[in-house]
Formats: C-alpha cells, structure tokens, sequence
C-alpha cells in the first residue's frame, strides 16, 4: 500500500499543483481553446505561460 506508483518517465516532471479562480467568461474561452487544440486545460494554460513570457523577452 505505501509502495510509489510508477508512471510514464518524463524529464519535465509537472510536481506543482496551481489552484485558480476564473469567471465564466474565461472558464468558457480555456474549454473553446482545449477543444480546438485537441489539449488538457493545464497544457492550454501551459502554453499561454510561455507565449507571456517570451512576449516580456521582446521588450
């Protein structure tokens, strides 16, 4: 019982856990954007990090 799971190696382990509050309005654009990328909400969420990030780079 106290034995660790073993899951798909990855070298990007995702070990953070990030709780949110979003309004209507956003919840429904975050579901439009995962369907239309075929993508889990975190990866959709993911992605729009780094583009924020690398927009700050080009300053």
């Amino acid at each position: 019982m106290g034995e660790k799971k073993l899951g798909r190696p990855t070298d990007n382990p995702k070990d953070i856990v990030l709780k949110i509050h979003l309004d209507k309005n956003t919840n429904d654009k975050l579901i439009k954007c995962s369907v239309e990328m075929q993508a889990s909400k975190a990866e959709v969420i993911r992605q729009g990090i780094h583009k924020m990030y690398d927009g700050l780079k080009e300053k």
